[in-house]
């Protein structure tokens, strides 16, 4: 029988577009046995954001206090704007004493990445990109894989993620295995919660970008020395985004072609991953494994968060 997860919501960025689909999401959980708690993070309200910069910092600071039980997992209930003004907020000598190397489990995505950068660059935090409470376990259809995969990877020694990758040329290589969304990625680096990686394996996605601001950020991470120390580039979804007539045939497809052609870096798409239904939970900041061979790509993580290991 699988384990079941105590689950302490954290609302470090937008308040919720549907309080149908945060209800949702916590039916579902609930019904899969797990315990769901920091429920009051939902009817937080200030501006655009769940609640005020130190209440949401203090969301994610709460972990570091030790009189305070620990959850397995701390999952954010949805991204948008809201996670950069509390970078320097957070505690990150008492969240790094506390849960490196803890059995708990940071689940987020999109502007969850800037948190994810910042905690690796300055706690040595592993965390979690991957489904959260109102876009994917409260969709009004939930996707079997991205239910499935999560579980799987929370309870693995060994996690892994396959995809068929048919125009991608055979590699193998090793290395951190780090990233999520683009424009969080592009829009830290250079700065002090930007984490130093080499020869690692860079997953990346985003939502709405058009085909000219995706290779600008790519351009961004080529030019700040971040890109061409990458081992590969592996890319997830980019959906949602328009194209004109003076684009000229000019989309993500051709962009990314450009990118590989400046950096030399192996690009590897097709990912399942991103603002999509369907998404793999990886790792930020574990060893990593990416194999690419017949057109089948593998990617195999070890040194992520595993609550209640079996």
């Amino acid at each position: 029988m699988p384990p079941t997860y105590d689950i302490r919501l954290i609302a470090p960025s937008g308040y919720p577009q549907s309080a149908e689909a945060m209800r949702r999401g916590i039916a579902r959980l609930e019904a899969a046995g797990h315990r769901v708690t920091g429920q009051e993070v939902l009817a937080r309200r200030e501006l655009r954001f769940a609640g005020s910069d130190a209440e949401r910092a203090a969301d994610l600071n709460a972990l570091a206090d030790p009189s305070r039980d620990l959850p397995d997992i701390a999952l954010a209930i949805r991204g948008g704007y809201g996670a950069h003004p509390l970078l320097p907020l957070l505690d990150y000598e008492g969240l790094g004493r506390r849960l490196r190397g803890a059995p708990v489990a940071l689940l987020g995505l999109s502007d969850f990445t800037a948190l994810q950068c910042a905690l690796y660059a300055k706690s040595g935090l592993v965390t979690l990109g991957g489904p959260m409470l109102g876009g994917d376990f409260g969709a009004a259809s939930l996707d079997a894989q991205t239910w499935a995969h999560v579980w799987e990877t929370l309870a693995a020694e060994e996690g892994q993620a396959t995809w068929d990758a048919p125009e991608t040329s055979d590699i193998h290589v090793e290395g951190t295995l780090w990233g999520g969304n683009l424009a969080m990625l592009a829009g830290l680096a250079g700065t002090p919660y930007f984490p130093a990686i080499d020869g690692g394996i860079l997953y990346v996605e985003d939502l709405a970008e058009p085909p000219y601001r995706v290779e600008r950020m790519l351009y961004q991470l080529l030019h700040a020395g971040v890109l061409r120390r990458q081992a590969a580039l592996v890319v997830g979804d980019f959906i949602n985004y328009r194209v004109t007539e003076y684009d000229n045939g000019y989309d993500v497809d051709v962009a990314l072609d450009r990118i590989a052609a400046a950096s030399g870096v192996p690009i590897v798409r097709g990912l399942p991953f991103g603002h999509g239904p369907r998404k793999f939970t990886l790792p930020f900041g574990a060893p990593g494994r990416l194999r690419v061979a017949a057109g089948q790509a593998r990617l195999t993580f070890t040194g992520h968060p595993r609550p209640k290991t079996p």
